[in-house]
Protein backbone atom coordinates (compact mmCIF):
# COMPACT_ATOMS: atom_id res chain seq x y z
CA UNK A 1 0.00 0.00 0.00
CA UNK A 2 1.34 3.51 -1.45
CA UNK A 3 1.11 6.43 1.45
CA UNK A 4 0.20 9.32 0.94
CA UNK A 5 3.00 12.07 1.94
CA UNK A 6 2.23 16.02 3.25
CA UNK A 7 3.36 18.44 0.79
CA UNK A 8 4.43 20.58 3.52
CA UNK A 9 6.71 18.42 5.41
CA UNK A 10 7.07 15.57 3.12
CA UNK A 11 6.28 12.72 5.66
CA UNK A 12 3.67 9.93 5.55
CA UNK A 13 0.03 11.18 6.97
CA UNK A 14 -1.24 9.51 9.31
CA UNK A 15 -4.80 8.04 8.62
CA UNK A 16 -5.82 9.92 11.99
CA UNK A 17 -4.47 10.97 14.96
CA UNK A 18 -5.64 10.94 18.81
CA UNK A 19 -5.31 13.48 21.27
CA UNK A 20 -3.63 12.69 24.73
CA UNK A 21 -6.98 12.82 26.05
CA UNK A 22 -9.06 10.46 23.68
CA UNK A 23 -5.82 8.55 24.31
CA UNK A 24 -6.35 8.42 27.85
CA UNK A 25 -10.15 7.91 27.64
CA UNK A 26 -9.82 5.46 25.09
CA UNK A 27 -7.77 3.22 27.22
CA UNK A 28 -9.80 3.48 30.24
CA UNK A 29 -12.78 2.43 28.39
CA UNK A 30 -10.81 -0.77 26.42
CA UNK A 31 -9.53 -1.51 30.80
CA UNK A 32 -13.36 -1.24 31.66
CA UNK A 33 -13.81 -4.22 28.90
CA UNK A 34 -11.40 -6.45 30.33
CA UNK A 35 -10.31 -7.11 27.21
CA UNK A 36 -6.44 -6.69 26.32
CA UNK A 37 -6.26 -7.51 22.93
CA UNK A 38 -9.14 -5.09 22.20
CA UNK A 39 -8.59 -2.06 19.85
CA UNK A 40 -10.60 1.17 18.51
CA UNK A 41 -11.86 0.17 15.49
CA UNK A 42 -12.98 3.41 13.48
CA UNK A 43 -14.81 4.00 10.12
CA UNK A 44 -17.33 5.44 7.73
CA UNK A 45 -20.39 4.33 6.92
CA UNK A 46 -22.94 5.18 4.00
CA UNK A 47 -25.80 6.96 5.84
CA UNK A 48 -26.50 10.30 7.74
CA UNK A 49 -28.72 12.84 6.27
CA UNK A 50 -25.46 14.32 5.19
CA UNK A 51 -24.24 10.95 3.07
CA UNK A 52 -21.44 9.37 5.27
CA UNK A 53 -21.31 8.53 9.34
CA UNK A 54 -18.79 7.89 11.78
CA UNK A 55 -18.72 4.43 14.01
CA UNK A 56 -16.45 3.55 16.38
CA UNK A 57 -16.23 0.20 18.29
CA UNK A 58 -13.76 -1.74 20.10
CA UNK A 59 -12.42 -4.93 17.44
CA UNK A 60 -10.30 -7.44 17.90
CA UNK A 61 -10.02 -8.89 14.61
CA UNK A 62 -7.95 -7.31 12.28
CA UNK A 63 -7.95 -7.86 8.56
CA UNK A 64 -5.00 -8.29 6.20
CA UNK A 65 -6.00 -4.77 4.51
CA UNK A 66 -6.74 -2.53 7.50
CA UNK A 67 -4.43 -0.01 8.54
CA UNK A 68 -3.18 0.29 12.40
CA UNK A 69 -1.91 3.11 13.91
CA UNK A 70 -0.49 2.62 17.84
CA UNK A 71 -0.51 5.71 20.60
CA UNK A 72 0.70 4.02 23.16
CA UNK A 73 -0.93 0.80 25.05
CA UNK A 74 -4.34 1.98 22.56
CA UNK A 75 -4.55 0.76 18.65
CA UNK A 76 -6.55 2.26 15.87
CA UNK A 77 -7.75 0.14 13.18
CA UNK A 78 -9.41 1.67 10.26
CA UNK A 79 -10.29 -0.22 7.15
CA UNK A 80 -8.78 1.10 3.75
CA UNK A 81 -12.53 1.92 2.67
CA UNK A 82 -12.65 4.67 5.67
CA UNK A 83 -8.79 5.53 6.16
CA UNK A 84 -9.94 7.73 2.45
CA UNK A 85 -12.35 9.29 4.57
CA UNK A 86 -10.37 9.76 7.65
CA UNK A 87 -7.12 10.57 6.41
CA UNK A 88 -5.82 13.70 8.45
CA UNK A 89 -8.24 13.56 11.18
CA UNK A 90 -8.33 13.88 14.80
CA UNK A 91 -9.80 11.93 17.09
CA UNK A 92 -10.48 14.33 21.01
CA UNK A 93 -12.41 13.58 23.98
CA UNK A 94 -14.21 16.25 25.56
CA UNK A 95 -15.77 16.96 28.99
CA UNK A 96 -17.39 19.69 29.71
CA UNK A 97 -20.64 21.97 31.31
CA UNK A 98 -22.70 20.78 28.08
CA UNK A 99 -21.52 17.13 28.18
CA UNK A 100 -18.92 14.41 27.37
CA UNK A 101 -17.93 12.59 24.29
CA UNK A 102 -15.32 11.71 21.52
CA UNK A 103 -15.26 14.74 18.62
CA UNK A 104 -13.82 13.97 15.22
CA UNK A 105 -12.20 17.02 13.49
CA UNK A 106 -11.79 15.70 9.49
CA UNK A 107 -9.91 17.69 7.18
CA UNK A 108 -11.90 16.15 4.52
CA UNK A 109 -15.41 17.12 5.11
CA UNK A 110 -17.14 19.20 3.13
CA UNK A 111 -20.45 19.57 4.81
CA UNK A 112 -22.34 18.15 8.13
CA UNK A 113 -25.27 18.02 9.15
CA UNK A 114 -26.94 20.15 12.36
CA UNK A 115 -26.33 16.75 14.42
CA UNK A 116 -22.27 16.93 13.86
CA UNK A 117 -23.08 12.99 13.31
CA UNK A 118 -23.16 13.00 9.76
CA UNK A 119 -21.03 14.21 6.52
CA UNK A 120 -20.23 14.20 2.86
Amino acid sequence: MSQILSIKSNKPIKTVVLTNTAVSKVGELIAAEGESDLALRMAVRPGGCSGFSYEMFFDSEVEDADIIEDFGDVRVIVDPQSAERLRGSTLDYRDGLMGAGFAIDNPNVTKSCGCGNSFS
